[in-house]
């Protein structure tokens, strides 16, 4: 069986990390890589494998099964999802959550038009936490759903950040608050507002002469990031920011608190903890890659969400050896 041939566009930490989870997967090729940087300052690990620009991706429209798009949710992939289903399948990591219905739409237009499967918003959340959602709804529809995010980076919040007029650098933590985290697990099912639930933590290197005040008010007024939280901002140096805040945890809880029968009270709970967010996003796109591939060949066309794809499709291994082994 011939292996899934892979593009990359963007080589921040997601597609470094997209880099090193095909290395994990046998069935799966690394083509190349697509940059709007100058392509001989790309230093990737992948022999064999190309650094180019990103307009010369069309110049590999028959040599490429999917394109992974890094770039990110805020100003890159509401362009570059449409422009690269226009010519390729796609998995993209769009995080927006508010905005995902409007972005699908955009993306659905395009690939359905061009006969290709662009399969949006991979991760784990969105990703892998609303597949929990949605099945942990369908077992207790009698219930409350509860979503904590951390304490870790997001990816998308520090990239929404860096985006902003003066700032140099910026890396943002989500922060669940314990209090609220307790009373979903006790089954009170409390009623909880989004404040009360995260409080984000953010840390800026501003440029020499910025208005760090008018950055702060950019950030936490900021529509669908962090203007309905309680949101911490604090600007360090450049060496502060590197020395303390170089690494990419992450993780968060998935909750669903019912009740069946009479008065049974029922919780799932599913939970992740994760040493680097951006190398185990990287794996969930990977999987979901060798899915949209199978799709794709099966003739199908248009935008896809987790909801629509098929659990058996995300593996290497055959119908026969899941059920023999999974099962």
């Amino acid at each position: 069986m011939s292996k899934v041939k892979i593009g990359i566009v963007g080589y921040g930490n997601l597609g470094k990390g997209v880099e090193a989870a095909i290395k994990q997967n046998n069935d799966m090729e690394l083509v190349g890589i697509f940059t709007r940087r100058p392509p001989d300052t790309i230093k990737h690990k992948t022999p064999g494998a190309k650094a180019l620009m990103i307009n010369d991706a069309v110049n590999y429209k028959n040599e490429i099964d999917v394109m992974i798009l890094c770039g990110g949710s805020a100003t890159d992939l509401p362009e570059q999802t449409p422009q690269f289903a226009e010519m390729f399948n796609t998995v993209d990591s769009y995080d927006n959550h508010s905005k995902i219905p409007e972005f699908f739409d955009s993306v659905d237009k395009v690939a359905s038009k061009s006969g290709k499967v662009s399969i949006i918003s991979i991760g784990w959340d969105p990703g892998l936490f609303s597949i929990n959602r949605m099945i942990a709804g369908a077992v207790l529809p009698e219930g409350v759903d509860y979503t904590f995010w951390g304490k870790g980076v997001s990816q998308g919040h520090s990239d929404a950040i860096r985006r902003i007029e003066g700032v140099q650098n910026a890396i943002q933590y989500t922060v669940p608050i314990e209090e609220a985290l307790e009373k979903v697990r006790n089954g009170s099912n409390p009623t909880l507002s989004t404040r009360e639930k995260h409080l984000r933590v953010c840390f800026v290197v501003a440029k020499e002469g910025a208005n760090k005040d008018a950055i702060t008010k950019a950030i936490t007024t900021m529509p669908g990031y962090f203007a309905d939280y309680d949101t911490e901002v604090n600007f360090i140096s450049e060496e502060e920011l590197k020395a303390n805040h170089s690494k990419m945890p992450h993780g968060g809880f998935v909750i669903r608190s019912g009740k069946t029968g009479q008065a049974s009270k029922q919780l799932i709970e599913f939970s992740l903890k994760l040493d680097s967010n951006p190398e185990f996003t990287a794996s969930v796109l990977i999987a979901y890659a060798r899915a949209c591939v199978r799709l794709s060949k099966e003739g199908a066309s248009g935008a896809k969400t987790v909801f629509d794809i098929p659990l058996s499709y995300l593996s290497p291994k055959s119908g026969a050896d899941l059920r023999k082994k999974l099962l």
